[in-house]
């Protein structure tokens, strides 16, 4: 694929970045630069006749670090990767696992019923379900047009 369909990966653009980080990590000190590379899990919401599905891909969480809401149709997921603190003699030579806190919220196609949600974490991967309200399930009817 071309740059032209995707013009931030051209060179110029990884450049700009590289600069910008750099000038916010001079300006506000480094922990303003981690808080740049926040990290957002990927969330996929799917809907089946009785319930609204979510899962979040959260890998390295303890699920005690979790923090789930439902706050009307809106759901937030908060939690906080911490760094492991570990005394080593070899020198790193790169560090790429993210650390630090995350909220990520999404606005459901159904309203759900709040005191029937269903919450799972296992292998890295948030499955909610969440039972809809019995009157969203017969929300549709056929309109006659006169």
């Amino acid at each position: 694929m071309s740059d032209e369909m995707f013009p931030w990966r051209r060179k110029e653009w990884l450049e700009l970045r590289k600069d910008f980080d750099g000038l916010v990590a001079r300006v506000f000190g480094e922990e303003a630069k981690k808080d740049l590379m926040t990290f957002s899990p990927a969330i996929d919401v799917t809907e089946t006749d009785n319930d609204v599905i979510v899962k979040a891909e959260i890998p390295g969480m303890v699920k005690s670090d979790l923090d789930v809401t439902l706050t009307g149709d809106v759901l937030t997921i908060k939690g906080e990767k911490r760094e492991e603190k570990e005394e080593n003699t070899a020198d790193r030579h790169t560090i790429e696992r993210r650390f630090g806190s995350f909220t990520r919220s999404v606005t459901l196609p159904r309203k759900v019923q709040g005191d029937k949600i269903q919450a799972k974490y296992e292998n890295g991967v948030l499955n909610l379900t969440m039972p809809k309200i019995e009157s969203e399930l017969d929300s549709s009817r056929k309109i006659s047009v006169e």
